[in-house]
């Protein structure tokens, strides 16, 4: 049959030559899948069955992403989300139903919080939180119809490290779910199925996409029963992600090694630095003693990361911890971690940390020169010690020019 030019740029029969072989894999962008027979049609997700059925479920690359982040963190199943919020959803909706319970740590990132708190509840889910420190002794707070227990660890805010296995267990047990946001260790710091974790996810955006430039989440599992319940649950919610940010984070895997090995290293000098600064009560960085949980970090971790916090003394005030991160210059203001420019934000400290009074500042220490990041930091601090110093001889002649005269 001969087409009409029009049909023939729908129906093309020029190809390109076979052959082509690569070191990347292709990006493949495609909603509709086309299917071999009419016999052959079904709707379903499950790749292991039938790989390709729609876009929506996964392209050769996004597939090939979640392949190699359950290999990385030698899981069996992994399902890729746009986002690691979307991850989290994923998780919750997954497991969790009306009139359940859920247990999620005090330290958990504040989206998940959110999400728990002022979105589960509407839905009848019981949400309740816990000192993240709290170990084994969560054996206490698990209810008849609890079905999931998350730990964060270390929490990305306030850093405590949880005693995962200690949690993992108890949960266990009872026939609970656990779930772990394991974005700290870029899932290799830490082994979440050798601790005995059920579900582990990460933020792709931060330490495989390294570069700020895309947004992506994973979720992987070694259990066929929690394979198949995500696996629902993801294409119910229509989580499909971009083959796009999947060819990015393809690529941002061949250099995760070599990335997290110098964040680890400027991260570190950065920290050490900070806790000989007058101005600094705690500086909260795992492979520090200063930071709660850290036996727990050097009996479980093999590295650490790029993001820490520090406590400033609580008599440094509010106005001068804003105007110190306003003084800095190569560490930008911004939310998020794990790319290679320096980050900075601050938080006011929950009350578990010196009464929720200090200001809590977190950093993300990027790829720069540690010292040209240890420089920025110091010139900040001489600005705000200036300031003070300024502010002080001002209220010296003010208090002067009241008193008395002397007779």
């Amino acid at each position: 049959m001969t087409l009409h030019w029009r049909s023939r740029l729908i129906h093309p029969s020029a190809t390109a030559p076979a052959g082509f072989r690569s070191l990347t894999v292709p990006t493949y962008r495609g909603s509709t899948t086309i299917l071999e027979g009419a016999a052959d049609v079904s709707d379903h997700w499950d790749h292991t069955r039938s790989p390709y059925r729609y876009g929506l479920f996964g392209t050769p690359t996004t597939l090939e992403l979640a392949a190699r982040i359950a290999e990385l963190e030698d899981g069996k199943h992994c399902f890729i989300t746009p986002g690691g919020q979307a991850a989290i959803a994923l998780i919750h909706l997954a497991f969790l139903g009306a009139g359940e319970h859920v247990l999620i740590p005090h330290s958990i990132y504040g989206p998940n919080r959110d999400l728990a708190s002022r979105m589960l509840t509407r839905y009848g889910v019981e949400v309740e939180f816990y000192d993240p420190l709290i170990g084994a002794g969560i054996a206490q707070l698990i209810r008849p119809r609890t079905r999931l227990v998350w730990c964060e660890s270390p929490g990305s805010i306030t850093m405590e490290v949880q005693d995962v296995p200690a949690i993992a267990r108890a949960a266990r047990e009872r026939g609970v779910v656990s779930a772990l946001d394991n974005t700290y260790a870029a899932g290799v710091h830490f082994d979440a199925f050798k601790h005995g974790v059920d579900v582990t996810m990460q933020a792709l955006t931060k330490y495989v996409g390294g570069h700020s430039d895309l947004l992506l989440g994973s979720v992987t599992v070694r259990d066929h029963e929690h394979f198949q319940r995500l696996g629902d649950a993801h294409q119910l919610l229509g989580m499909g992600a971009s083959p796009d940010d999947c060819s990015l984070a393809l690529r941002g895997l061949q250099t995760l090694a070599v990335r997290l090995g110098q964040l680890e290293h400027n991260c570190l000098s950065v920290a050490s630095w900070f806790s000989r600064q007058p101005e600094i009560a705690t500086v909260l960085h795992p492979a520090l003693p200063s930071c709660p949980g850290h036996d727990l970090w050097q009996r479980d971790f093999t590295g650490s990361s790029s993001i820490f916090s520090v406590v400033f003394e609580p008599r440094v005030a509010k106005r001068t911890v804003i105007a110190f991160i306003d003084a800095l210059r190569l560490f930008k203001l911004g939310f998020s971690w794990g790319g290679v420019t320096s980050l900075v934000m601050r938080y006011d400290a929950p009350k578990r940390i010196l009464g929720g009074q200090p200001q809590l500042v977190r950093f993300n220490v990027g790829l720069e020169d540690a010292r040209d990041l240890i420089d920025d930091l110091a010139q900040a601090f001489s600005a705000i010690r200036a300031r003070r110093s300024r502010a002080r001889r001002a209220a010296g002649k003010r208090a002067g020019r009241r008193s008395p005269p002397r007779p």
